[in-house]
């Protein structure tokens, strides 16, 4: 594959979370790469829901080998395996289904053993900007990537792409929260995909030009799906992480709910600023004076 293609690159920005909650419970889950720049500085975080590592004792997932000239070797993996899962994350601090952790300690790990992996990052300023946002329409495309029913190409280590389109206006907090509806198919596995506005080739925008052209655009993370139980009564509940034995008549309805990628900045920023004021306090106590970089 075309490594320059922008979807093929995405293909390396997600990873399969296996992680244990408990001796006979695991969670499975999509998590995915961003970065995040702050004064001069990148900073590489691992997102995922919090339903899908909270409480979690220890977890697995996997990377793509590189060669030396830093180009995926397709099926050749190389496998993490992390104890005390649920002490690497920080949570969103108003309590919105998010989690991120620091990774660029495990990069340092990985290049430390002599092995060379091959992952992209989603920059955040694939966001859209408000003035981006005010030329989209209340109908548009959308991608989402990762592992539903815990599925993958397990020969060549690659997620799965599904299609939909967004079913409310994302310029819109549905339901006044920071969060929109897709009309998609979204199983257990596909908590913590990552969602985009993908246009290849051409697009429509809202004042009714059609530009030819690419678009791409980061609108969120996708975390519950819509259901309709058998007495009538239509909610929202969490996309199942792990097979566990119910007996439930219910029907998808194909609707996901995504969280918009403005409450992963949030909890970045919080966890960047908890961590400066645990510097200041330690820089006070020690010689150390020097910036530490997550």
């Amino acid at each position: 594959m075309n490594q320059k293609v922008p979807i093929h690159q995405l293909l390396y920005s997600t990873l399969r979370i296996e992680a244990q909650l408990s001796e006979n419970k695991i969670s499975v889950g999509t998590g995915f790469i961003v970065m995040y720049e702050q004064d001069g500085l990148q900073y590489l975080f691992l997102v995922t829901n919090k339903h899908v590592i909270h409480e979690a004792k220890t977890a697995k997932f996997f990377f793509t080998k590189a060669d030396t000239d830093n180009n995926p070797l397709l099926g050749q993996r190389f496998d993490i395996n992390v104890v005390d899962f649920d002490k690497s994350w920080y949570f969103h601090p108003l309590g919105e289904d998010i989690a991120i952790s620091p990774i660029a300690p495990w990069f340092e790990q990985i290049t430390k053993m002599g092995e060379k992996i091959y992952f992209r990052s989603i920059p955040l300023s694939l966001i859209p900007t408000k003035e981006q946002e005010e030329k989209l329409t209340a109908l548009e495309e959308i991608i989402f990537i990762g592992y539903p029913n815990t599925i993958y190409d397990r020969k060549n280590l690659l997620p799965i792409i599904r299609k939909g389109i967004t079913a409310t206006p994302l310029s819109v907090d549905y339901e006044g929260k920071p969060m929109f509806l897709i009309d998609a198919s979204v199983f257990q596995g596909s908590s913590g995909s990552p969602v985009f506005i993908y246009n290849f080739g051409s697009y429509s925008t809202a004042d009714g030009n059609v530009i030819i052209g690419n678009r791409i655009h980061f609108v969120g993370i996708v975390t519950q799906v819509l259901s309709k139980k058998e007495h009538g009564i239509i909610e929202f509940e969490e996309i199942p992480t792990a097979n566990v034995p119910v007996v439930k008549i219910g029907q998808m309805l194909d609707l996901g709910i995504v969280i918009k990628p403005k409450v992963i900045v949030e909890t970045i920023e919080s966890f960047l600023n908890q961590r400066k004021q645990q510097l200041k306090v330690k820089e006070g106590t020690t010689q150390d004076g020097a910036p530490h970089q997550i």
